[in-house]
């Protein structure tokens, strides 16, 4: 793996503050995105007493080339699971709960339902906003609106590059087309849910093609965007291409609002669920 340039380098928060968020996902057995993407921001989140929590196992069964969850076999739904993560939001004082998934085509539904009985366990036990960020249900239409009808304040799902370079960064199960008529089938289905997208750069797109990406992104319903830089979380995964400095994700995301986006956090160490909170407008 290439050496970080300066300006990805992140220190360790003093204190050990992160340390008591990371014990209570343990004694609760869950799992975090966080931990399991090796997100470069997650002792930063943990410190402050937030987590994006990953719901239906740890293993998935994707073939993605950009991301450091294990993937295989996946073991049987947890039905407790609901229970726990909104108990764990609920200690943790959480006023914007973020729920991902690895992807779970194993399952009829893609694990839409257990979506669903989790974001009602954490509105039950808590007066937080959620967030979904599932992955694509594999086109299953009836699954997506089934979450789309448990009214979670955002429903994100990441498109995280540019067509040319779907189905090698995504794996082959991954289509472009259904990710645009997903986000518009979820604005027509529920106008007033707010959608969100985020991508990762320095795959090796190009300037031309990431801005025709979020034309469509914008024109297809979505109004929050994210912005980072990949990063390589194994060395099973994708290498970088290219670093991009700080001033050009500055300038990409003015082009971002420019083309409609309403939100846009754009950075090097931005990822779908950083500061996910201040971008509902909960500061």
């Amino acid at each position: 793996m290439r050496s970080l340039p300066r300006w990805l380098k992140r220190n360790v928060p003093k204190g050990g503050a992160h340390r008591s968020t990371a014990q209570l996902i343990r004694d609760m057995r869950l799992a975090t995105v966080c931990e399991h993407a090796r997100c470069p921001n997650r002792m930063e989140c943990y410190a402050q007493k937030t987590a994006t929590f990953m719901i239906l196992g740890e293993i998935c069964t994707r073939d993605c080339r950009f991301c450091g969850v294990g993937k295989g076999r996946p073991r049987p739904v947890d039905p407790d699971e609901p229970r726990r993560v909104a108990e764990a939001a609920a200690r943790l004082g959480l006023r914007h709960v973020v729920i991902t998934a690895v992807t779970r085509d194993d399952l009829e539904d893609g694990g839409a339902e257990h979506f669903c009985r989790t974001v009602a366990a954490v509105r039950q036990s808590t007066g937080a906003t959620i967030e979904v960020l599932p992955s694509d249900f594999a086109g299953n239409r009836d699954a997506v609106d089934r979450l789309v009808d448990a009214a979670p304040e955002v429903y994100n799902h990441n498109t995280e590059t540019v067509p040319r370079l779907y189905r090698r960064v995504r794996g082959r199960k991954a289509d472009y087309g259904w990710t645009l008529e997903m986000f518009r089938r979820i604005r027509r289905r529920s106008p007033l849910l707010r959608v969100k997208t985020g991508l990762m750069l320095g795959l090796g797109e190009t300037e031309e093609e990431l801005l025709d990406t979020l034309a469509d992104l914008a024109d297809a319903g979505c109004q929050m965007l994210t912005l980072g830089q990949y990063l390589q979380p194994a060395r099973r995964c994708l290498p970088v291409v290219r670093y991009l400095e700080p001033e050009a994700f500055v300038r990409l995301g003015q082009c971002a609002r420019q083309l409609g986006f309403a939100q846009v956090a754009s950075g090097p160490l931005v990822r779908s669920s950083y500061h996910a909170r201040e971008m509902v407008g909960q500061v």
